[in-house]
């Protein structure tokens, strides 16, 4: 199959970009620029989507071909939930991709951001029977609030696309059997906090199973309780640890932001 998507046709861009459009491509790119300096990178496959501001069913995603550290805040493509690309482009957008962030992009209107990746901690973790266990006070977080889809193979279709926002539900994260971790955020740095959590708990997952074949948790009391108190009334997260990450980026090089 291809994996190179190809529109139906190409809309022409309405006028000047607008700064909240501006503002939603650098952070957009300097989550991309996270993801290829922690090494959850694969090649040039993967996504991050975000909608774009005052433009209902439309969203940016990385150009096809890219790496992630190629990535910046002017190269990144738009796209509308329909296939239709907007504006002037270059570069192609992944078929798949676009069909996932798609379809979770019409589903779900807090979908702001949108983040799949293929790290390995979690893609074998979503292979285990028991999926992510609240070995750790990272995986607590995830406790009552973790979907799961179970593995349909490479082709993503609309029929897929239903079952799995169905899956889904209401959640900001998922794991994909046997592919990886999906998160959602109300901002990129929603979607990127968390997923730095589901793999942290992932991993320390792995970890703590290797030569073993029981793990300690605690009781069902305290997981819950912890879950509460991490969740704290469905509050946004990231707010506190993107600008540290930013900071971090631009002493590291500033190109995402061009």
């Amino acid at each position: 199959m291809s994996f190179t998507h190809q529109p139906e046709r190409r809309i022409a861009a309405s006028g000047a970009m607008s700064n909240a459009e501006h503002a939603v491509r650098v952070d957009l790119a300097a989550a991309y620029r996270l993801v290829a300096l922690n090494g959850w990178d694969d090649v040039v496959y993967t996504h991050i989507s975000a909608s774009v501001p005052g433009e209902p069913g439309r969203f940016l995603i990385n150009p096809f071909g890219l790496a992630f550290d190629e990535v910046n805040a002017s190269n990144l493509v738009k796209i509308d939930i329909d296939g239709n690309v907007i504006g002037e482009s270059e570069h192609p957008v992944n078929a798949t991709g676009f069909a996932l962030h798609g379809a979770v992009h019409r589903a779900r209107a807090d979908a702001m951001c949108v983040m799949h990746l293929h790290v390995t901690q979690a893609i074998a973790v979503s292979a285990q029977p028991g999926g992510l266990l609240p070995a750790s006070q990272h995986a607590m977080r995830f406790h009552g609030h973790l979907a799961y889809h179970d593995y349909e193979g490479v082709a993503f279709s609309p029929a897929e696309g239903t079952r799995l926002v169905a899956n889904l539900a209401d959640k900001r994260a998922m794991l994909l059997r046997n592919h990886g971790p999906l998160t959602l955020g109300r901002t990129i740095a929603e979607a990127y906090v968390l997923m730095d959590m589901l793999i942290k708990a992932c991993d320390i997952q792995l970890r703590a199973l290797a030569g073993q074949t029981r793990l300690t948790v605690p009781t069902p009391e305290v997981v819950d309780r912890t879950a509460r108190q991490l969740h704290d009334d469905d509050a946004i997260e990231g707010a506190l640890e993107w600008p540290a990450l930013t900071r971090k980026l631009d002493r590291i090089d500033a190109s995402y932001r061009d």
